[in-house]
């Protein structure tokens, strides 16, 4: 998309994107690249993933820099979105992306562990709700007379509707996070909308096979679920729906209506 055919007010949006170097995250920053935001690409590692990602964005048109943090250190969050809101003013829209993914069953060889549950509660709760606290003091403290109300959207998982004990710290952290979005919406108003966003089985995690992926995409009653560019329009049309807040989007295929005691990936294997 060319940004000079969007409009003023488009031109002067921005959005972070955590974890935005590769996976979701990547194509989420793509696609508001792609309708003329300015995005600021958050990575933890992956600093040549994200120097591709940024070259990428600059192509559309738009303006696009990478930002180096550690998630699971909070001075580092809030440095990480200090210097992201000083070099973009009109950041209007935080996507928390970024996440640990690791197994961990109680009644398995891999049982829950203390270390396990609170690196995934810093990176896939504290962060996020941290950022967001910084996004709405940021908001606040903005003289603007724009209908436009901002927003802060978390990617959840669509099994926090239909749960399964696999995964367990990441899901009990995810949970946690899909209640914030009521409770923060609630609080954040009306300077901050806060809304969750959740796929499906949308790429291949961990272990799993191209034909294990296929068919894990494949059960839901649509007889597919959702692929990276579903998240990534329902994130763009949730940053520009002014009216949404408080509620949670489920991207999914209708995935979450099957109930299932296992998570998908050890269904195809």
């Amino acid at each position: 998309m060319n940004p000079s055919s969007t409009s003023p007010s488009q031109q002067l949006k921005a959005v972070l994107v955590t974890g935005a170097a590769k996976r979701l995250g990547r194509e989420i920053a793509l696609q508001f690249a792609r309708q003329g935001w300015d995005v600021a690409v958050h990575y933890g590692r992956s600093d040549q993933e994200a120097a591709q990602t940024v070259e990428e964005i600059r192509g559309i048109g738009v303006r696009a820099q990478a930002f180096q943090a550690d998630l699971s250190d909070e001075a580092a969050t809030r440095h990480l979105f200090k210097a992201v809101s000083n070099t973009f003013p009109h950041l209007s829209c935080l996507v928390n992306s970024a996440s640990i993914f690791e197994y961990d069953r109680a009644n398995s060889n891999t049982p829950l562990s203390g270390k396990s549950l609170q690196e995934h509660m810093q990176v896939n709760l504290t962060a996020p709700i941290l950022l967001s606290q910084l996004m709405f003091e940021f908001q606040k403290n903005k003289s603007s007379s724009s209908a436009f109300i901002p927003s802060a959207i978390q990617l959840l998982d669509q099994k926090l509707i239909n749960p399964n004990p696999d995964y367990l710290s990441y899901t009990l952290s995810k949970a946690a996070l899909l209640s914030s979005v009521e409770l923060l919406a609630m609080d954040f108003a009306p300077h901050l909308r806060v809304i969750g966003l959740a796929p499906g089985i949308s790429l291949p995690s961990g272990d799993q096979t191209k034909d294990g992926f296929s068919k894990a995409h494949q059960m839901t009653p649509l007889g597919k679920s959702s692929t990276p560019a579903d998240i990534a329009r329902a994130a763009v049309f949730l940053a520009e729906s002014g009216a949404i807040t408080g509620t949670t989007l489920y991207v999914d295929g209708g995935q979450h209506l099957l109930p299932s005691t296992r998570d998908v990936m050890f269904k195809t294997n």
